[in-house]
């Protein structure tokens, strides 16, 4: 199967099944803007979930923090991203489409749109932030940005955060929070938006610890995404080079998934040093160095940061878990979701709509959503059409009843994956698929 086919197959099973929609899409729909369904948004909590336990609740040495989006205009200017945070743009005049010039059809001097050779204007830097004003009058002194990262707002709550919690350096500030960057050309569905969502991490070191630091975040980053149950050769890193290095990196390594438009970066791992800190502290006059209480030593601490991108970790779930096979001469498209991270756990289903099947049905979806198993109920169509719809839809387990529950209370469980059925008393149901999807937690290499 093409790529090309794969992203149009995805995109579509992604609408139908109510994982993620175009936002405003009855008026013509927002370029790159994205909306998460039903199914979406489940998907995305809980892969926000497995990140903050990881980071927050399963250590004593991160602590979490929710910045606002809107901070003081010179907090961007410390951190060089009203200067610096820009890409070269060209416009093509015989279309007036407007492109990165830094794009390899761009750099051929054809336009991608209309096909024009040699029709761009010289490159000019366009600063990738959104503007706009705090209070009635828009003028320059009210002049507010919608933060492009995260980050900047565990810089300047350092203090706040290491003296509350008591924290010894080395420590972190975790956080989970939406960014807006003005992509001149965003694009592959959820890959490059204007409107995303950020997990990062701000790890504190002493200066001269922070290699070792950055080895350990790096390894670590690493088994977190194999814990999702994404396939290992299709993850890699990727070393900065020279000519790569941010202007505050001293090293820097993404972690890249081989998408079907080819090999992408979805979180980063940097070493900043001590730029972000010493910067804030010389626009803001405030002094934010660490004094170790033993000794008195005072440092601005070094930076090691991790950087994924939410929606970037969900494209590379669906991506990962997509398939179509044959069974038994059909064909079926599964969504193969590592049971612990799928949206729905368990879809209940009465064989017919008679002789007691849908009132022993109904008890048990409700007793799956009152244990806090999110199943889901249905009893239209054919057995074989409702196992597909939910093969599609990423669930992991299918539960039956039949004639036979009626008798002894037992039902059908089906295995999406493996296809396999087995008798499992109703009663025993919640305890059975929570054990399971902890094995699966289990065997990807991560706590539930």
């Amino acid at each position: 199967m093409a790529d090309a086919d794969v992203m149009d197959k995805l995109v579509s099973l992604a609408k139908r099944r109510g994982y993620i929609f175009q936002s405003s899409e009855i008026y013509g729909g927002t370029g790159s803007v994205w909306d998460y369904g039903p199914l979406g948004i489940e998907l995305k909590r809980n892969v926000k979930e497995r990140w903050w336990s990881s980071m927050v609740h399963q250590r004593d040495d991160i602590e979490g923090l929710d910045a606002a989006i809107l901070m003081h205009p010179k907090v961007w200017e410390a951190s060089g991203h009203v200067d610096g945070f820009t890409d070269p743009l060209v416009e093509c005049s015989n279309c007036n489409r407007r492109f990165r010039a830094d794009q390899p059809d761009i750099a051929d001097g054809q336009c991608p749109v209309c096909g024009s050779k040699e029709t761009f204007s010289e490159p000019r830097s366009f600063n990738l932030m959104f503007k706009t004003f705090m209070g009635p009058v828009e003028e320059q002194a009210n002049v507010v940005y919608l933060r492009p990262e995260t980050a900047q707002g565990s810089y300047v709550n350092f203090l706040n955060v290491q003296q509350s919690a008591r924290q010894k350096v080395p420590f972190g500030i975790a956080q989970i929070g939406k960014a807006f960057r003005n992509e001149i050309t965003p694009g592959n569905f959820i890959f490059r938006t204007r409107e995303f969502e950020q997990m990062e991490m701000q790890f504190f070191v002493e200066p001269g610890t922070d290699d070792e630091w950055f080895e350990r975040w790096k390894a670590e980053r690493m088994e977190w995404h194999l814990s999702l149950g994404i396939r290992r050769e299709k993850l890699r890193y990727h070393e900065h080079g020279p000519d790569e290095l941010a202007h505050y990196a001293k090293t820097a390594v993404d972690i890249e998934y081989e998408y079907p438009f080819g090999w992408k970066e979805f979180e980063g791992i940097h070493n900043r040093t001590d730029f972000d800190l010493s910067r804030h502290e010389e626009h803001s006059g405030k002094r934010l160095e660490y004094i170790e209480s033993h000794s008195g030593t005072r440092f601005i601490p070094y930076v090691i940061e991790t950087a994924v991108g939410v929606d970037r970790t969900v494209l590379v779930t669906l991506c990962d878990a997509y398939r179509e096979e044959e069974v038994d001469g059909d064909e079926r498209v599964v969504l193969g979701l590592a049971p612990h991270i799928a949206p729905i756990k368990a879809a209940v289903f009465p064989l017919v709509k008679k002789d007691g099947m849908p009132e022993i049905a109904e008890r048990i979806h409700a007793d799956l959503r009152r244990s806090a198993i999110n199943a889901f109920y249905d009893a239209s169509g054919s057995i074989g059409r409702r196992y597909r719809r939910q093969d599609e839809a990423g669930t992991p387990f299918c539960i039956t009843v039949d004639g036979q529950s009626t008798e002894d209370q037992t039902v059908t469980v089906r295995d999406r994956d493996s296809l396999e059925q087995v008798r499992v008393s109703a009663d025993q149901l919640v305890t059975w698929i929570r054990d399971r999807v902890d094995e699966a937690a289990q065997a990807a290499g991560g706590a539930v």
